[in-house]
């Protein structure tokens, strides 16, 4: 069930209205009910999955907090770690795993022991399995107690408008406010409709018809002029960015209809003048993640200089690992990660470029930089290997071919104002995200708002449904 689907747009209103019917204390019985539901909706054998990993996760979280001995709460820690890192590895790493094995070992002309296996990857499986390890780690660091109601703990890992691409919730956060009751309010109403309008505005009107156009110039990149792998990259960029942060505006606004507040998952992140920015901008809940659960653990920023660099190297490439098992994610986050470190050293080597009162056009070298680096990058994140991404580039930047397929006719132009207008909006809600924006504006200014989205979504929507980009991870 796909948040563009005629599917939910049936099931969301059912929800929201059984919610607010229901006597608070069986509200969330609904919630854990509908959440299934959803879940189900792609495979559902693979909700096993899920009650597996929750029963497993509120066991070990109760009995690390009633252990005194700290070899017994560790037991219990890694017991949740191995079940669910060991779930994730089997779905979505084995094969992956097993090949490069292969590769090894027919260089060493010895014969590959591993069993073949062909699993389908559970859709949502890397968020909800991160989302459950911080609570198993929490209750562990004693930032946490543990929730003794299991309804309650399931509904926070399954919580259906998270669950299958995120923002990545700690459970102090939304499990706490899983526990209380919401009376209906208008606000709410407000404030989630315009971001599930909004969202589903950038994600059917901006990424959806940006993806014909990227398909076709990674398919045929091999026959295609450079001008058309220059805008393929950058259309790419664009795609993903308005798809993911589609999601996670419906996301975001489906809780809202039922008082739930999720956390932020993007901050213009094309406005960042450096990688580093650009990370505390782009996927703020996973970035967060690594910062706390590993970046930290493995003493962060407070050792000496060669473990630091070994440190932020191993959270990128991990940070791209998690995305797929292909090297191309790991080349994806080695590229992040060493501009990263360059220009940390940078910055420490010359303390003066920290200060706000450099010129103005080192904010726009640095916003060219970024943003060209993150352009390389999605290249190896959307290409089939690493060989192809490279190939990519080069007939990218050696290719004299400077005329393009893309056409300009009226649906092109179309595409180019509806990018534009995608990109204006999030720069004018750079600072407040549009249902906060538009809460102190005159009300004919904001239904004028709703009407343009509303018609840009039944006129521009696209044909075919586009799952959304992030759903593979």
């Amino acid at each position: 069930m796909q948040f563009n689907s005629l599917d939910f747009f049936w099931f969301l209103p059912v929800v929201v209205i059984l919610y607010y019917l229901l006597p608070g204390k069986l509200r969330w019985i609904l919630l854990l009910i509908a959440s299934y539901a959803f879940y189900m909706s792609w495979n559902a054998k693979y909700a096993l999955l899920i009650i597996g990993s929750t029963l497993v996760d509120f066991t070990a979280a109760q009995r690390i907090y009633a252990s005194s001995e700290k070899p017994l709460k560790k037991l219990w820690l890694s017991l949740s770690i191995v079940v669910n890192l060991g779930l994730l590895f089997s779905f979505k790493y084995y094969g992956f795993f097993r090949k490069e094995l292969a590769t090894l070992l027919t260089e060493q002309q010895l014969e590959n022991w591993l069993p073949t296996a062909s699993l389908l990857l559970p859709v949502g499986i890397s968020f909800y399995t991160f989302q459950t390890l911080s609570y198993t780690i929490d209750v562990y660091r004693g930032e946490q107690k543990p929730e003794k109601h299991l309804g309650i703990f399931a509904l926070y890992v399954s919580f259906f408008p998270q669950l299958v691409a995120g923002p990545i919730e700690k459970f102090g956060h939304l499990g706490n406010q899983l526990k209380q009751t919401f009376n209906f309010s208008t606000q709410n109403l407000r404030m989630g409709g315009r971001l599930i309008l909004y969202g589903l505005f950038i994600k059917m009107c901006v990424a959806d018809n940006l993806s014909p156009f990227v398909d076709s110039t990674f398919e045929h990149s091999a026959s295609a002029s450079g001008t058309n792998l220059l805008l393929g990259a950058i259309f790419y960029a664009f795609q993903i960015y308005a798809d993911f942060h589609g999601y996670s505006l419906i996301a975001i606004g489906a809780a809202r209809l039922l008082g739930v507040e999720l956390i932020n998952n993007f901050s213009t992140p094309y406005l960042a003048t450096s990688i580093s920015s650009f990370w505390r901008r782009w996927h703020i809940s996973l970035t967060t993640w690594f910062r706390e659960y590993l970046f930290i653990p493995l003493g962060g920023s407070k050792v000496y200089m060669a473990k630091w660099i070994l440190n932020v190297l191993i959270v990128f490439i991990i940070s791209g690992l998690w995305h797929g098992d292909n090297w191309t994610f790991i080349a994806w986050g080695a590229i992040h990660g060493v501009v990263y470190l360059i220009e940390k050293l940078v910055g420490k080597a010359n303390p003066k470029l920290k200060t706000q009162n450099l010129p103005r056009i080192f904010s726009i070298l640095g916003w060219l930089k970024t943003f060209g680096i993150s352009v390389l990058a999605w290249i190896y994140f959307r290409s089939e290997s690493v060989d192809e991404a490279d190939e990519y580039i080069d007939r990218m930047l050696s290719n004299s071919n400077w005329q393009t397929s893309f056409e300009f006719d009226v649906y092109g132009w179309i595409n180019l104002a509806l990018l534009l207008v995608f990109l204006l909006s999030d720069i004018l809600f750079k600072n407040q995200r549009i249902d906060v924006h538009f809460e102190t504006k005159p009300w004919v200014l904001r239904w004028a708002a709703y009407a343009i989205l509303l018609f840009g979504i039944m006129a521009f929507g696209g044909v075919t449904l586009e799952p959304f980009i992030y759903f593979q991870f």
